[in-house]
């Protein structure tokens, strides 16, 4: 009878258990933001990349445009009004360059923040971290 008295209670996790997925848990989440992270970077360094290349190949193409508008335009007005033609064109590109830069000014604040996603996330996890306290 003794033996009956002696149930057998499944094995009850100790601290060290908990510690250890605790530590597991935390650096599982750690590795997962850290992902998201290099990821985020990874597409925002293409992005920039991309964006730097197209600029300068428009930038390129557009002055080589303009010269050639340019030289045409005054050749086509040498012999009655070439400072005229001249000065003109000088507003044009004027004009064009402010227009140009205001345009840049508002896409520069229009942008996307950079790895917002992981922010998120790691706001998440603080919320949810918080709240269990």
């Amino acid at each position: 009878m003794a033996l009956n008295a002696r149930t057998v209670q499944p094995a009850r996790p100790g601290l060290l258990d908990s510690l250890r997925r605790l530590a597991s848990t935390a650096v599982a989440i750690l590795h997962s933001r850290v992902e998201l992270l290099a990821k985020e970077f990874e597409r925002e360094r293409i992005r920039v990349m991309r964006l730097l290349l197209v600029g300068l190949l428009a930038l390129f193409f557009f002055a080589l445009g303009a010269i050639t508008l340019t030289i045409f335009v005054i050749v086509l007005f040498w012999d009655s009004q070439r400072l005229v033609a001249i000065g003109f064109l000088t507003l044009v590109y004027l004009g064009i360059a402010a227009g140009l830069a205001l345009f840049a000014k508002s896409e520069a604040g229009r942008m996307a923040r950079p790895f917002s996603a992981t922010v998120a996330e790691l706001k998440k996890d603080r919320e949810r971290f918080g709240s269990q306290r």
